[in-house]
């Protein structure tokens, strides 16, 4: 009998995996797709190598503002989205290798709970039943597909995409409408605007970027809109017509027809909980996803489960965190999920990263908080390499205990700094504490420590 059977091979399954064989259990993972999930094959690395490509073209298109000539400057689609597939081809590679490595046993196919065994648990995969102590299920997300007329016949016409498919374009569409300002949605506004596209995203929030702080949302859509892409706030999609090539919008009671040759349905995600066999065998879940404790264990002993299937943290690295907590409790280390210091960063130029407490979320909440903010303007760093931008950090205490509560920024390196304001968080130190970090002049990250500095002892 195996020690471990994991469901799902993308960053909650692949690193729980390679985490549990390593301490000596027997593991086996069972992955229908690709190794590296979402994240490695549809998300997070293939949309960073695009925003690359395109940060990298928009620095040679203003290089004479930093004093070098250059001339011909392209972007060709075609092999930015080659040179993607060749990142992807490395990585999940090198997850296999990595998995190899540690002993587990990978099975392409699809795992299907199917009951109890003494001591253990049933799961079939392949034609074969596979048994074992212990699961970790962690079977990922997919995209929401909302009941909107002609939605459907749009998806299938190639009309309307998700982001699996807008990554892989053999070409720049000349009108692309986005559905949902979030993440993804953003991003790829980001890329395609830059490629050439007349880019329109359409949002049913006031605000894009979902729980973003609210002040570094809004200079974020300003910089979107600098940049020429289109905004429709306060509005939803009421239906689809591919054969046209229309999305009809309904804003604060008017209804508008907007004209694209693609659309990107990016509102949101569902975890990935049907089929799988779990409510036979009583796993509890809720309407996001396998309800877990601080534990990462599921209702059921000796079930455990990890990233988007948990519907909560849809994030590859709040994944990897949860799936070294259950393979820690597995092996009776003591370890908890925490969740108040998870940052989260959006990849566009600005990037935007933030961890901990919003404003707003402060507010909701009644904790007691102070916020101060520095100009990227008092950065030397940010001054010598930026020309013609501007950015933002800003940090929020408890206005009573004085630990730090949050951290949010805006401009180049965000993605780059935030984990250390994550480690005060999660440290909870004191203004006096943080202010004790010395800090590598010149970087973008003094930024927090300015802003630290105009606190009151």
């Amino acid at each position: 009998m195996l020690d471990l059977i994991v469901l799902g091979g993308g960053p909650a399954g692949y690193l729980g995996a390679e985490r549990a064989a390593r301490a000596g259990l027997k593991v086996e993972l069972i992955e229908k797709n690709a190794l590296g999930g979402v994240c490695l094959n549809e998300g997070c690395i293939p949309s960073k190598a695009l925003l690359h490509s395109a940060k990298v073209y928009e620095t040679a298109l203003h290089a004479g503002e930093y004093g070098v000539e250059v001339g011909g400057v392209a972007l060709n689609h075609r092999q930015v989205v080659d040179r993607r597939a060749r990142v992807i081809k490395r990585l999940v590679a090198g997850v296999g290798a990595a998995l190899k490595g540690a002993g587990v046993d990978v099975i392409k196919g699809e795992g299907v709970i199917q009951g109890r065994a003494a001591g253990g648990f049933l799961v079939g995969a392949e034609g074969r039943v596979h048994q074992a102590k212990r699961l970790l299920v962690a079977t990922g997300s997919s995209p929401i597909v909302p009941p909107i007329p002609g939605l459907k016949e749009a998806l299938e016409s190639g009309f309307v995409v998700t982001n699996r498919e807008i990554l892989k374009l053999d070409r720049v569409p000349k009108e692309l409408v986005i559905v949902g300002g979030g993440v993804i949605g953003l991003e790829m506004a980001a890329y395609y605007r830059t490629a050439g596209s007349k880019v329109t995203v359409v949002e049913m929030l006031p605000g894009i970027a979902g729980p973003t702080d609210w002040e570094i949302s809004g200079m974020l859509l300003k910089e979107y809109q600098k940049k020429g892409v289109f905004f429709q706030l306060n509005a939803k999609v009421t239906g689809f017509s591919f054969i046209d090539g229309n999305i009809e919008v309904e804003r604060e009671g008017e209804k508008l027809t907007l004209h694209a040759d693609k659309v990107l349905l990016s509102v949101s995600r569902k975890a990935n909980t049907a089929g799988l066999g779990l409510e036979a065998i009583g796993v509890e879940m809720d309407r996001l996803g396998i309800v877990i404790d601080e534990q990462c264990r599921t209702n059921v002993e000796n079930i455990y489960a990890a990233g988007d299937v948990t519907g909560r943290w849809m994030l590859a690295h709040t994944a990897y965190r949860e799936a070294e907590v259950a393979v820690n409790t597995m092996l009776g280390i003591k370890d908890r999920m925490r969740y108040h210091a998870n940052p989260s960063v959006i990849y566009t130029k600005p990037e935007v990263a933030s961890v901990g407490l919003t404003e707003e979320g402060a507010k909701e909440a009644n904790i007691p908080y102070e916020a101060k903010k520095v100009s990227a303007m008092y950065s030397g760093r940010f001054l010598a390499e930026n020309q013609g931008e501007d950015g933002l950090c800003k940090v929020l205490i408890h206005k009573e205990h004085r630990n730090i509560i949050g951290v949010h920024m805006i401009g180049p390196y965000s993605s780059e700094i935030i984990w250390g304001a994550a480690a005060m968080i999660e440290m909870e130190l004191r203004v006096t504490d943080a202010r004790e970090i010395i800090f590598p002049h010149p970087t973008v990250s003094e930024l927090i420590r300015e802003a630290l500095w105009m606190f009151e002892d």
